[in-house]
Parts: C-alpha cells; structure tokens; sequence
C-alpha cells in the first residue's frame, strides 16, 4: 500500500496549526476545484485535497495519522518498517499491494480511517462493517448584494464534482457579509462505505456586477442628479440596499464625484457611500438649444 503525505499534500509543516492547514486547503481547493479548473489532473487532485484534510482538519484524524510514523514520504510502500504497521511498535500487521481508489477514497485512507482503529492489534479493516461518513465539500455561492443585506431564499447551482450541477435552496440570513459560510448538512459527498453523507459549506461571494459596489464595509451607490439640484440644492428619492425609500439631502453647489455618507448601512456597522453623479438634459429641441444658449452667455463659466 502508498503510503499518503497529507502534509505534503496541502503543502504545509508537519507542526502546522489548525488554522495554517485551514487555509491551505481553501487556497488549493478553490485552486483546483472542477467548477474552476477542467484542465487534466485537476479533479483527482481536487480529491487529494480533500482527503488530506479530512484527516488533517480533524483533530482525531491527525493524531492518528501522525502515530503512523514520520519517517515516510509521499509513494513510499506502507506496511513494513520502524513506526509503520507490522514493525516494531507498528499497529500490527503489513499491508501490501498498490493503492487504488474506492469511493473517492485511496486505500491508504480507506484502511486507517474508514473505520476507525479497533483497539489494541491493529487498525480495524475496511470490510469489518464500519461506516465512513461522506465528504464536507466547500463551493462559491454568487448572490446578490442586496440578499446579504435583506436575506432570503435564494436557489443557487452547484457542481455535483462530476461535471454536472445541482440547485439547492438556501437561506441567507440578513445582514450577511461576503465571505460567510452557511452549512448544509448532508448536501456534501456520499459516502463511500454507508455511512453518512458529508456536509455542503456554501461561502457568499457578490456576482461579478456587484463586486465594485463593495469598498471594505461600506456600499457603494451612484446617485443621479440635475444640475439644478446640484446647484441650488434639493431632496432626492434614493433607495436604500435594503429596498426602503428615503429623501436625501443634496447640498447646493454639489459636484460629480460628491461623497454623502448614510451611517450604519453597509456590511457590519459599514456606511452606505452615495456618490453623486450630475446627468444634464440632452439638447434635442430648439427650446433646449436656446436655453443652453442662453446660460453660455448669461453665466460664463469654465470648469477646466
């Protein structure tokens, strides 16, 4: 049996925190995922990813695992040895031929953590009616600006991680920011030995035309204007992310490009940046024509 690196695998030390592999695992699994990635290769490594951190990511599991022995690499053959099962204080005995996959799963993994350990002798097999539970898999839900701050039902589509895809209804909870996960139990791989399914943890992203209406926390809004309101001053209709309606005091003597701030309506305690932008009436009648005429002669003015 190959022996798996799971450390070198997610590509961090073997004293690495919990964190530290956290992070690892979602830079490659967003790296590799099927939904981003189709060139060759990258599904099975998708899969590595996965099992490494299942068992890395798992407190238990890494115990396990490290009790295995350090003195192995990545395609060494597992089973003989000091530290390894069937050597001296190994977990009893060898195991050999080549790794194969079952279920998603290697051989490797299937042994030592499919079914848990069975006490003192050795690890329990993988044919001793043991259950494993599924996968948790992590995906990209895109929504809406407004749903983060609402919240709501919204049906989204995710890979299946066989080239298909699936919609899944999800409520998201108001006053949500991008970059939550939301949990959906047992939406996440099948398992591959009877057990449970794994879970499906969904992280909020905005949709590609939101994403420039985001600084920080704040939100950011253009709010179109007259000249005359910019000029003179006035109180325009805006609706808020939320969907209220409320009138917002423009100053007189207002420019383009004017920052008003409304507290408290971005994301976590973030402000709601209204950006006035000035839209001037096209001249296409003849009283149009002579209007902007008139205001070039009676109001010279140069802005350069």
């Amino acid at each position: 049996m190959k022996y798996h690196d799971y450390y070198a695998t997610l590509g961090v030390a073997r004293n690495a925190s919990q964190d530290e592999i956290k992070r690892a695992y979602r830079k490659l699994a967003q790296k590799y995922h099927p939904d981003r990635n189709k060139g060759e290769g990258a599904e099975d490594k998708f899969k590595e990813i996965n099992e490494a951190y299942e068992v890395l990511g798992d407190a238990q599991k890494r115990a396990r695992y490290d009790a295995l022995g350090s003195g192995y690499h990545h395609g060494d053959e597992f089973g003989a040895g000091p530290g390894g099962p069937g050597g001296p204080g190994g977990f009893g005995g060898g195991f050999g031929g080549d790794d194969f996959a079952a279920g998603g799963f290697s051989d490797f993994f299937s042994q030592f953590f499919g079914g848990g350990f069975g006490g003192p002798g050795g690890p329990a097999g993988a044919g001793q009616g043991r259950s494993v539970r599924g996968q948790d898999v992590e995906a990209e839900a895109p929504v809406p600006l407004s749903l983060l701050v609402t919240g709501g039902a919204h049906t989204i589509r995710v890979s299946d991680g066989r080239g298909g895809a699936r919609s899944l209804k999800v409520n998201v909870p108001a006053g949500s920011t991008p970059g939550r996960r939301i949990r959906l139990t047992g939406q996440g791989q099948p398992s591959p030995m009877g057990g449970s399914p794994g879970d499906l943890y969904l992280v909020l992203t905005l949709r590609e035309e939101d994403r420039d209406r985001v600084d920080g926390n704040n939100i950011v809004q253009e709010l179109p204007i007259t000249p005359w309101e910019a000029a003179l001053g006035a109180k325009v209709p805006v609706t808020l992310p939320d969907g209220k309606r409320i009138n917002m005091s423009v100053p007189a003597g207002s420019q383009s490009g004017r920052k008003l701030r409304i507290p408290k309506r971005g994301f976590a305690g973030g402000d709601l940046m209204l950006v006035l932008m000035i839209h001037t009436p096209p001249a296409k009648t003849d009283e149009a024509r002579e209007f902007y005429e008139e205001m070039r002669t009676s109001m010279p003015f140069d802005p350069r």
